[in-house]
C-alpha cells in the first residue's frame, strides 16, 4: 500500500470504531520520519486500546506492516507506526494537552474519507 492507500484505511479503521475528531495532517514537507499524521481521539483508556487493536489487526490483515507500537501500558496516548503514516490515538485530556495539530503548525488535510 502507498501512504494514500495506508492513510485511507487508517481513518476507514477508526472511523469503524467510532473514533472521534480524526484529524490528518500531511507532513511530508516537513519531516522525513513519515507522509501523514493521524490524530483520534477515544472516550476512554478501553476505547484507545480498542482503536488501536483493531487497526493494527486489521492493518496486519491487509498485508501491510505495523513497524511500531508505543503506550499500550497506560492507553492514554497510543502511537501506531504503519510506515509512511503515524497514527496517535489519545485520550481528550491528553489531546488537548499536547495540541499535535498546533505543534505542528498545520491545519488537517483532506482525510480522504
Amino acid at each position: 500500500m502507498n501512504a494514500e492507500e495506508i492513510k485511507a484505511f487508517a481513518i476507514a479503521s477508526l472511523d469503524d470504531m467510532k473514533g472521534q475528531d480524526i484529524s490528518c495532517l500531511e507532513v511530508s514537507g516537513i519531516t522525513t520520519i513519515a507522509d501523514y499524521m493521524i490524530v483520534v481521539t477515544g472516550t476512554s483508556t478501553r476505547h484507545v486500546k480498542s482503536l488501536s487493536d483493531k487497526l493494527e489487526k486489521d492493518f496486519k490483515n491487509a498485508g501491510g506492516t505495523v513497524v511500531g507500537v508505543e503506550g499500550h501500558g497506560q492507553a492514554e496516548w497510543i502511537l501506531i507506526d504503519l510506515g509512511d503514516v503515524i497514527v496517535h490515538v489519545m485520550q481528550d485530556e491528553t489531546r488537548k494537552l499536547y495540541d499535535l495539530e498546533s505543534l505542528w503548525g498545520m491545519t488537517p488535510a483532506s482525510s480522504g474519507s
